[in-house]
């Protein structure tokens, strides 16, 4: 085994100043269904350590890395389709996709993947399940999995269809605080000096980490939603002006794996918002200045009411920009002879 090879992760529990990202990550790994963590921010900022970092928690410990330019077969698997026509039986060339299932898939510049290969991982990422299938001969095996994406927005955006599939998103940035940076370093440096004596300083912090997933896996299936819980997630979305369902879905997943990450007897409305910042960071839109969320008390227009100011706005048929006429008083005008006043 190469020394690289038998090189350990650097502990989760070590990360310095990544407290948003490591909750991100726990939580799609206490429920991979959420779909997956994307981290944007500038290289250098331990994208892949937090990555390789959570893996080393997991029971499975895989960490797989798409690399780019890798074909589809290379990632869901291959059929042996002269096997299934001779021997009537299926032979699968396991891809990534199978090699990943249990641990964490990594993919480095996502951005930069053709769509295609994106909405391949990204289904697999949201289902558990990826299902091979060539001239009617298909295989299906559990594909269960975290998903970790990441990209420099400076290097190009993921289509906002794409963007929006991801379930959770963190923004990294350098950080400049002095101190901070000084943390950082020297857990470094400890690390790629001695990094078995460095992981050992760790491993209690690791084991009860570890274990805390493992419990919160288990009570998942037991924790519900309240109405509250339901009508804080969705306040929280209509705020954030987000298209579809999936931001509530997402949110209220993420929001029952925190609750079971802590221990709690039940999801509460805390959950929710502790959680909102990751689900909305990439669906968030910008209201429509002057708009506000549509209640379901007020009663639809229609056109017997009185054709005010405020309909008129509403009105289909108006031209847009259509103002009202106003009431402008009269005034003399030097020059003008006035006419004479008709007789009756």
């Amino acid at each position: 085994m190469s020394a690289a090879a038998s090189r350990p992760a650097f502990p989760f529990t070590a990360l310095v100043g990544q407290a948003p990202l490591q909750r991100a990550l726990l939580l799609a790994a206490i429920d991979p269904a959420i779909g997956g963590v994307l981290v944007t921010g500038p290289r250098g900022t331990a994208k892949s350590t937090a990555a390789r970092a959570l893996a080393a928690l997991l029971p499975e410990g895989a960490f797989v890395t798409l690399p780019l330019g890798a074909s589809e077969d290379k990632l869901i698997g291959t059929l042996d389709l002269e096997a299934a026509l001779r021997e009537s039986a299926v032979r699968f060339a396991p891809g990534l996709l199978a090699r990943a299932h249990g641990g964490v898939l990594y993919v480095d510049e996502v951005n930069l993947l053709p769509d295609a290969l994106v909405d391949v991982l990204l289904d697999a990422a949201a289902s558990g399940v990826n299902t091979v299938e060539r001239d009617g001969v298909s295989h299906t095996h559990d594909a269960r999995f975290v998903l970790v994406g990441t990209m420099n927005p400076e290097e190009g955006e993921l289509r906002p269809q794409l963007l929006d599939r991801f379930g959770l998103m963190v923004e990294l940035g350098t950080p400049y605080d002095a101190a901070q940076r000084q943390r950082i370093v020297k857990a470094r440096l400890a690390f790629d000096a001695d990094p078995q004596a460095f992981c050992a300083t760790y491993e209690a912090q690791q084991a009860a980490l570890a274990q805390r997933i493992v419990a919160a896996r288990a009570v998942l299936g037991a924790l519900g939603w309240s109405d509250a819980v339901h009508e804080r997630a969705a306040q929280r979305c209509i705020e954030a002006a987000v298209d579809g369902m999936r931001a509530d879905l997402v949110m209220l997943r993420a929001a029952r794996a925190l609750a079971a990450f802590e221990g709690a007897n039940a999801v509460s409305p805390d959950h929710v918002d502790q959680v909102a910042d990751s689900v909305l960071a990439h669906r968030r839109r910008a209201m429509p200045e002057g708009a506000s969320a549509p209640s379901s008390a007020q009663p639809p227009s229609t056109r017997n009411e009185p054709h005010t100011e405020a309909s008129a706005d509403s009105d289909s048929d108006a031209d847009w920009g259509e103002l009202p006429p106003e009431p402008v008083a009269a005034r003399a005008v030097k020059g003008v002879i006035p006419l004479p006043a008709k007789k009756r």
